[in-house]
């Protein structure tokens, strides 16, 4: 009895997997043969090197007052140590603070980023819906941003399709 069980188990369990269909994205492809996004790209980076570089200027007026102070720290009396070492930690906790402010998880970039490019990704995702849904796909993969996708038969690619799906025509 067991064994005729492990048989219909077996025989229905390939069964489903064999009805299974599938496909996969390169979604950095169709990011690229999308005009928007390289827009919204090229304006986000321009932001980052923008802050990026307010944040350099912090540290390096910092580091500065950090090396004028261990030079002078000897010569100078108590109180304006201490006067100076409360200077040095408020620079340090307001570079830190604008670091977080621009790059943090609730940050500038992080919030420029969801309003420049998470509705590409949005429209990137319902057109690979519809063509899974269109051609019955159980399972659509992304091969890029590092996936597990060791290899994959470009037969079964349809980064080309969600693009048609999108409006855009591929050079």
């Amino acid at each position: 009895m067991k064994t005729f069980f492990l048989v219909v188990l077996i025989f229905f369990g390939t069964g489903f997997v064999n009805a299974q269909k599938y496909s996969y994205i390169d979604s950095d492809y169709i990011l690229n043969n999308i005009p928007a996004y390289s827009g919204a790209k090229e304006k986000l980076d321009k932001l980052a090197d923008r802050w990026t570089k307010e944040i350099e200027k912090r540290y390096e007026v910092l580091a500065m007052k950090k090396e004028n102070f261990a030079r002078e720290e000897v010569l100078l009396p108590k109180e304006e140590k201490k006067k100076r070492g409360e200077e040095i930690k408020k620079l340090e906790l307001e570079a830190m603070q604008m670091q977080k402010l621009r790059f943090g998880v609730e940050g500038d970039y992080f919030q420029k980023r969801q309003e420049l490019i998470k509705p590409i990704q949005d429209q990137i995702y319902e057109a690979m819906q519809k063509v899974a849904s269109k051609r019955n796909y159980s399972f659509v993969f992304d091969k890029a941003n590092q996936s597990n996708l060791i290899y994959a038969d470009s037969k079964y690619d349809i980064s080309n399709s969600v693009l048609k799906e999108m409006g855009i025509t591929v050079r």
